[in-house]
């Protein structure tokens, strides 16, 4: 997913996909599977930041601000929490992901359906 003004940050998730796809093609015949997890918002130390700093500049508080977050970018209007994240890696280390690899697995609340 592109946005504004993160040239770098999306090039840099892109070459992960890309890194993942290589990864997977050369050790796939050593039964090692490689997938890309690929969040969108979590409610992390780094996002709680951004939002008190989004929330002081408007001149809101931070609930607002963390509706307005969403609303931009994923239809379920709600946070991916690092569980939800640690369980799917978990799923990719069973046997039922064993031949799932080179994919870009996103959990991300819909932000790629648009």
């Amino acid at each position: 997913v592109a946005s504004p003004q993160k040239v770098a940050y999306v090039a840099a998730k892109h070459g992960v996909v890309g890194a993942t796809k290589v990864a997977a093609i050369e050790t796939a015949n050593d039964g090692i599977t490689v997938n890309a997890i690929c969040p969108g918002w979590v409610l992390t130390p780094l996002v709680e930041t951004q939002l008190e700093a989004r929330a002081k500049a408007a001149g809101t508080d931070v609930p607002t601000e963390e509706k307005k977050m969403l609303a931009e970018t994923q239809p379920m209007l709600k946070f991916t929490k690092p569980e939800q994240i640690a369980a799917l890696a978990v799923f990719l280390c069973s046997d039922g992901a064993a031949t799932m690899t080179g994919q870009p697995i996103s959990i991300d609340g819909g932000w790629v359906a648009h």
